[in-house]
């Protein structure tokens, strides 16, 4: 399939903060009220807007996903950030009552560059951000235009000057390569539809011996909570066998104070063959 890719990058010269924009298709994009409704934000923050590449007539690599309309809900233009704030930053979520935990066992340390994929209402996002200082940079990546516009307006409200909100492809993180020392997948894997290109994204943006902590859903027959079921499409081992195709290898499976649901996996880039990455 032959399409338009294209990356809007805006930069904010006061705060360096950074919003990229990048789709196979800019017109499915453009659809949604709530891009212009970035763009308009960013623009009155005193934002400029910057087409930063456009190659024209580029094969977009189309694969059946695993998963159609698991993120429907996401990518609605009539989503409601507060419903979501009430659902995803709330003490009975298990990973947001260990946050702290889990910020301490993903190991990042200052001045490292990281990724917060599926970074969703944020909390994550700065949390990583403090964690990695003035001298590091956290990149927030979004599928939903409407979580992107919130992190953008986040960070802008708490001067954050070292972040940057990417609004990402289903099939691509839109990262550039050997960029981040570390990415955070956190209930998220389970909604990549195109989880081994995804991968195969933040393989390439990793730099080399770069890792990625998985914390996802135990999903086992007759233990696992009915929607945990009907919702998670598969289990952690065909998670950790997919993550490994797409070359990764697992190094450590961490336990997590107040973990009953979910697990967390860490992996390590493995050099792909033939190739310097």
């Amino acid at each position: 399939m032959n399409g338009y890719f294209t990356q809007l990058c805006v930069v904010g010269y006061a705060g360096r903060m950074r919003f990229s924009f990048s789709t196979p298709n800019l017109l499915k994009f453009m659809k949604s009220a709530s891009i212009f409704r970035l763009l308009f934000l960013v623009l009155f923050l005193g934002i400029e807007v910057l087409v930063c590449g456009i190659s024209l007539g580029q094969d977009v690599d189309v694969n059946t996903s695993v998963n159609p309309g698991i993120n429907d809900s996401f990518l609605d233009p009539a989503l409601e950030i507060e419903s979501w704030l009430e659902k995803f930053e709330v003490e009975s979520r298990e990973v947001y009552r260990a946050r702290e935990s889990i910020l301490a066992a993903m190991g990042i340390k200052q001045g490292d560059h990281v990724a917060d994929i599926g970074a969703g209402t944020g909390f994550f996002s700065l949390m990583m951000n403090e964690a990695v200082g003035k001298g590091g940079w956290c990149y927030s990546v979004e599928l939903s235009p409407k979580f992107a516009q919130h992190l953008t307006k986040l960070f802008a409200d708490k001067k954050i000057d070292n972040s940057t909100t990417v609004l990402c492809r289903d099939d691509s993180v839109c990262l550039p390569p050997n960029s981040i020392d570390f990415a955070f997948i956190c209930d998220v894997y389970h909604h990549f539809e195109f989880p081994h290109s995804t991968m195969q994204s933040i393989h390439q943006a990793l730099k080399q011996g770069g890792r990625v902590v998985v914390i996802d859903f135990e999903r086992i027959e007759g233990e696992s909570r009915e929607w945990t079921m009907g919702h998670v499409r598969a289990g952690k081992q065909t998670f950790i066998d997919e993550i490994s195709e797409a070359g990764f290898e697992l190094t450590a499976e961490r336990t997590i104070n107040g973990f009953d649901e979910n697990y967390f996996l860490e992996f390590r880039k493995r050099p792909m063959t033939g190739s310097g990455n």
